[in-house]
């Protein structure tokens, strides 16, 4: 477990086994059965998630009833809805785990104890959410872009991971398909 998070700080800032050590005091291991809820619509949202190992997505209901995936993240990826978390506020999202998952979780104040205690932590997390923002801008020009088959090719050939772990049925919520026009592009491309 340490040694996964470590390798993960140590693409971004330098860290010895000690900092380490004392770094992950501010966390709490937490083990999630596929399907368990960590947020629900609602609820104040007060952790960050970061995966061990697993894979996590972030929903929300539409108008209509249906679930709506937003995001997904696998080993090495944090999820939380930042901007609840950063506030304080209740989420509009659910968080909910896609496989049997472990999780680093850690709340706003530790984080900030963390980042007060471990100024180089300021900077991994600034890493993390550059890298985050840039997603989302990419994933925002995909959706004005690309046609839904080249979305879909796109999802496949640049993270062909989601399409091999993740249910079919979450891959259309994510792109913002009926599971049955994902069906019918899936048998497109098979014939």
């Amino acid at each position: 477990m340490s040694e996964i998070f470590k390798n993960h700080l140590g693409k971004f800032i330098e860290i010895d086994d000690k900092e380490l050590s004392n770094i992950l005091a501010f966390f709490q291991v937490k083990k999630i059965k596929k399907k368990e809820n960590l947020l629900v619509e609602g609820q104040i949202c007060k952790s960050h998630y970061f995966v061990l190992n697993g894979c996590l997505r972030k929903f929300f209901i539409n108008a209509k009833g249906m679930e709506q995936t937003t995001e997904f993240a696998i080993e090495t990826w944090w999820m939380t809805d930042n901007f609840a978390y950063e506030r304080g506020l209740a989420t509009e999202f659910y968080i909910q785990a896609v496989e049997n998952s472990e999780i680093l979780v850690i709340d706003r104040e530790a984080q900030e104890k963390l980042l007060t205690e471990f100024p180089k932590m300021e900077r991994y997390f600034r890493f993390i959410y550059q890298r985050a923002y840039a997603a989302t801008q990419m994933r925002i020009k995909y959706l004005y872009d690309f046609s839904k088959e080249e979305f879909y090719d796109h999802l496949c050939n640049g993270h062909p991971e989601f399409v091999q772990r993740i249910p079919q049925y979450l891959i259309a919520s994510f792109l913002g398909f009926t599971p049955e026009y994902l069906s019918e592009i899936r048998n497109k491309k098979r014939s």
